[in-house]
This record gives structure tokens, sequence and C-alpha cells, in this order.
């Protein structure tokens, strides 16, 4: 129990006590369960900037692969070096 719940009940009734640990443990509960609710919020944004990210990463593997694709092509259709006449001929 923390120090707010520790109180001498022999100076109390029995209902009175019993009264005051209820409201004490509703207060507790009603407080855990904000905090729930909130972690739940935090966790539910979290899954959506991670599914987020994900297209993202997905998007820009595909740019990539595009990029070296077309870079591969480029230097397919380039004459290369050695086929190219040297000017004194």
């Amino acid at each position: 129990m923390n120090s707010d719940t520790q109180r001498d009940d022999s100076s109390m009734s029995p209902e009175h006590a019993l009264a005051a640990r209820l409201e004490a443990l509703e207060s507790r509960i009603a407080f855990q369960e904000h905090w729930l609710d909130t972690l739940d919020e935090a966790v539910a944004a979290q899954d959506r900037r991670l599914a987020q990210l994900e297209r993202i990463n997905s998007l820009m593997q595909e740019k990539l692969r595009d990029q070296q694709q077309a870079l591969q092509e480029a230097d397919m259709a380039a004459p290369s070096p050695q086929d190219e006449v040297p000017p004194h001929y």
C-alpha cells in the first residue's frame, strides 16, 4: 500500500476503512486505465508509422532497382573504348 492508504485503521469504523480502501483501489485502477489508453494510442501510432516507413522502403528499393537497370542498359548501349576508332585513322 502507498502512504495515502496507510492509516491507523483502529480509529476508523470497519465500514469507513473498507470504503477508504475501495476508493484507493478505484483511483489506482482509473490511473492504470488512463495509462493503458495512452500506451495503446502510442503503439497504434507507431504501427501506422512503421507501415508508412515500410511502404517508403519498398518504393525506394524499386526505384533503386530501376535506376540500376537503366545504368546497366546504358552501359550496354554505349560504345566501349575498344570499339572506337582512334582519331588518326
